[in-house]
Parts: structure tokens; C-alpha cells; sequence
């Protein structure tokens, strides 16, 4: 559980970002992409009451016993310089980097959540998770996740040689995102088709919260849940390069350019 915040010190934020995945779609790009993070995260920091990254940080990500994937070292260093600055950082796993397992809770400090989590943040409820494998429908996608959790599958995949299992993980990312991309579901607004907006409607309707955070989408998108609440989609980092900062009262988006540029995200109104 993510530990209860009575009330944000003056000019302290939360900040949230999700689906940065890094390692992708090539190495270069990805580097590119990683630097741009570690200069958001230095520009957050002073301000920064906790960081909340929302899933798919990784493209992929498997622990082996005494092995994790090579790169990423900016980033993770920057996360522990900002935990051991005492700053909290939290993350939660999304559907491509769910094999996280005890490396980021040990090494760096960072608890990690696979599941949504209700954060009591002064006298708001954030209801916050990546959000894959909610809503209606996408049942081959659930079936696999269930299978993806297993501690059998888990097991099994260990076994496989690093170089053969990354080279698995990445034939699988490519061809997840060319299937969402000829479905057209990702980076467009599906109206009242969008079944996360329409799961917090459901499960507001039972357990209400005053904001309900999640990544997944690739969009980002700021929807009402109801008169007082709101579906906040923090969007991704291959074009929109958006964030959340939540100041105890409000919550919204932002985008951070390569200049190191922060404006409000221009969203759509609905």
C-alpha cells in the first residue's frame, strides 16, 4: 500500500508519468528517449513530494536470478539519486515490464505495485494503476496475462539463455504494437468506446474516487467521471512526452520538451 499523505508540504507535487518504454524502437532512440527522462526527473525533483511511474517503463523486463537487461543505467541511477535524496518513488508494473520482480525494492529502494492502489492524498482519493487487462472485453489479452503472472511461466522462462529470451521479448513487443496499430486502438480517441474511462465510471459508481490515473493508452486524455471526479490518461513519451503533477488539490497534464520546456498539455474537451 502506498503510505497515506495527510496533507503535500507547501509547493510539493506528486508527479506521475507512464509508458516510457525504454529499449525501444532501437537502441539510439531509446537513449534519446532515456536522457529526455533523466532531465524531467532533475527538473521534478526540488518540487517533488513522491514520483509515480505508471507501468511499461520497460519495453520489456525480465529479472533472472543474477541477471537483469543491460542499459537503462541513467535512469536507474537517477531513481536511486532520487531515493537516497529521500525522495519516494513508486512504480507499478504495466503489461511489457510485469516480470519486475525484488531488483528495484532491494537495489534502489523503489516499491513496486501490480495492481491498482487507492491513495489517500489529504482529503483526495487517487485510484492509480496502469490500467491493461481492465474494462470489458480484450479477453485473449487477460487469458495471457493470467498466464504471464504464473509463477510455472515465470519458471520456465528463466531457463531460457538471456540472449535467447531477450530476443523473444523483442520479436513479442514489435509484434503486440503492429497489432494495436492495425487495430487502430492506440493513439486515438475511441469516444465511449474507451473502456478505461468507462471502468472508472463503473467502479465510481461502487467506490468513488476523486481521480483515477492510468497509462496504457498511449493518450493522454483528462475525462470526467463524474461532477467531482476525473479519468486522468497520462499518455506516453514517443510523442506527447506528458506527465501528471497533482499540487493536493488538482491534478493535470503537462508536456516536457527536449528543451526541458514545461507547458500545459492541450487536451481535447469532452
Amino acid at each position: 500500500m502506498i503510505p497515506t499523505i495527510n496533507q503535500l508540504p507547501e509547493g510539493k507535487k506528486i508527479f506521475f508519468a507512464s509508458d516510457f518504454h525504454l529499449g525501444s524502437p532501437t537502441h539510439e532512440k531509446s537513449r534519446r528517449r532515456e536522457d529526455r527522462i533523466v532531465r524531467w526527473l532533475d527538473w521534478a525533483a526540488p518540487q517533488a513530494a513522491a514520483i509515480v511511474l505508471v507501468g511499461d517503463i520497460f519495453d520489456f523486463w525480465f529479472e533472472y536470478k543474477h541477471v537483469i537487461p543491460k542499459g537503462f543505467i541513467r535512469f536507474q541511477g537517477k531513481l536511486a539519486q532520487l531515493t537516497d535524496a529521500g525522495i519516494p518513488v513508486y512504480v507499478f508494473t504495466g503489461n511489457h515490464d510485469m516480470w519486475l520482480f525484488d531488483y528495484f525494492p532491494k537495489e534502489l529502494n523503489i516499491p513496486v505495485f501490480r495492481a491498482p492502489q487507492t491513495w489517500q492524498v489529504g482529503d483526495k482519493k487517487l485510484y492509480v494503476g496502469h490500467g491493461d487487462g481492465l474494462g470489458s472485453g480484450d479477453y485473449t489479452y487477460k487469458l495471457l496475462k493470467i498466464a504471464f503472472d504464473s509463477k510455472v511461466c515465470q519458471w520456465l522462462f528463466s531457463w531460457i539463455h538471456p540472449n535467447v529470451g531477450m530476443g523473444i521479448a523483442d520479436a513479442w513487443s514489435k509484434s503486440s504494437r503492429s497489432h494495436n496499430d492495425k487495430k487502430g486502438t492506440d493513439e486515438h480517441f475511441l469516444g465511449e468506446g474507451e473502456w478505461l474511462w468507462q471502468y472508472c465510471r463503473d467502479f465510481h459508481l461502487q467506490n468513488p474516487h476523486d481521480y483515477y490515473i492510468f497509462g496504457h493508452r498511449h493518450l493522454a486524455l483528462q475525462l470526467p467521471v463524474s461532477q467531482h471526479a476525473q479519468y486522468i490518461n497520462l499518455g506516453e513519451w514517443f510523442n506527447t512526452y506528458s506527465f501528471g503533477k497533482f499540487d493536493g488539490k488538482q491534478m493535470n497534464l503537462y508536456t516536457f520538451s527536449e528543451d526541458g520546456k514545461v507547458e500545459p498539455l492541450m487536451l481535447n474537451q469532452v
